[in-house]
């Protein structure tokens, strides 16, 4: 079983975000090609692709998912998430290539090596303003479908912007007081949480830490703390559904945040494709 290497991330951000560029429904053809590319990378894993569609700014829009069914507890999902349109302006290389190439990796890896749990990995539409926290975001749109489904979602796992790391002192940065009891230096993954996700995510904070040795951080903080709520996860909380981001803090790291600057050649992969990895051996952890 091949483990997540840099070069496959590296594939998966250029194609997105190199080969396509800026991607969203101020880019229509781009948008059906960045979903087309996921789309066909998960039929190369054997995957039957399912979709979500729904009409907005004129155009058909889809949340894409695709489900590893579990070997012990097939009745349970956890669901592991990452929106794929780029914001206005920008490529979306961190923003969110990088978390879509991480989801493509994974559901990789466990069709190779099925998980115990049932995994369902689900690239979400329509995260981007304008359309962040209100009901035309792809993943509200699908949170609610999932609530009136009754469907058995342990919790879900956002990956947002998650490439890029620096070991300069001073290159982290916080909002208002958390300065003072975290470091400086933006080496580490985060794990954030609203107070009722916390448990799980500082359960799975622990399975990942575990299996690898990459500088991790948490937070569970309430919502209003800015930035615990900025990805997919918000949807899932707002129905019921417990959940937590995984990120590299964004514009609290990352210069190139929603700009024409967050290109491919920005990430850094090597530490990227460690987080990766960690994250399956977080994840094939669960029974």
């Amino acid at each position: 079983m091949s483990e997540i290497s840099a070069q496959q991330l590296q594939t998966h951000v250029e194609a997105l975000a190199g080969v396509i560029g800026e991607h969203n429904v101020f880019h229509p053809e781009a948008l059906a090609a960045a979903a087309a590319y996921i789309s066909e990378q998960w039929r190369r894993q054997g995957y039957r692709v399912g979709k979500q569609g729904y009409r907005v700014e004129g155009m058909e829009c889809n949340n894409l998912e695709v489900t590893c069914h579990g070997t012990q507890r097939g009745d349970q999902v956890i669901l592991i998430g990452a929106h794929y349109d780029s914001v206005c302006g920008s490529p979306g290389a961190n923003d969110n290539g990088s978390g879509v190439a991480a989801l493509l990796e994974l559901s990789r890896r466990f069709k190779e090596a099925p998980p115990a749990v049932s995994l369902r990995f689900v690239a979400f539409v329509n995260e981007e303003p304008p359309f962040f926290y209100w009901g035309k975001m792809g993943s509200m749109i699908y949170a609610e479908a999932a609530k009136r489904r009754g469907d058995p979602i342990r919790y879900m796992v956002s990956l947002e912007t998650i490439g890029y790391y620096s070991s300069q002192p001073g290159s982290q940065h916080y909002p208002p007081f958390l300065s003072y009891f975290y470091p400086d230096t933006g080496n580490f993954i985060a794990f954030a949480s609203n107070l009722g996700s916390r448990r799980v995510m500082r359960h799975c904070l622990e399975n990942f830490a575990k299996a690898c040795d990459f500088p991790a951080q948490s937070i569970a903080a309430p919502a209003v703390v800015p930035g615990i709520s900025w990805s997919d996860h918000l949807a899932f909380w707002r129905h019921g559904f417990e959940a937590f981001m995984i990120t590299d803090t964004a514009p609290y790291r990352y210069p190139y945040y929603h700009t024409s600057e967050d290109t491919p050649d920005k990430l850094d992969y090597l530490s990227f494709a460690r987080v990766a990895n960690g994250l399956f051996s977080m994840l094939a952890a669960e029974r």
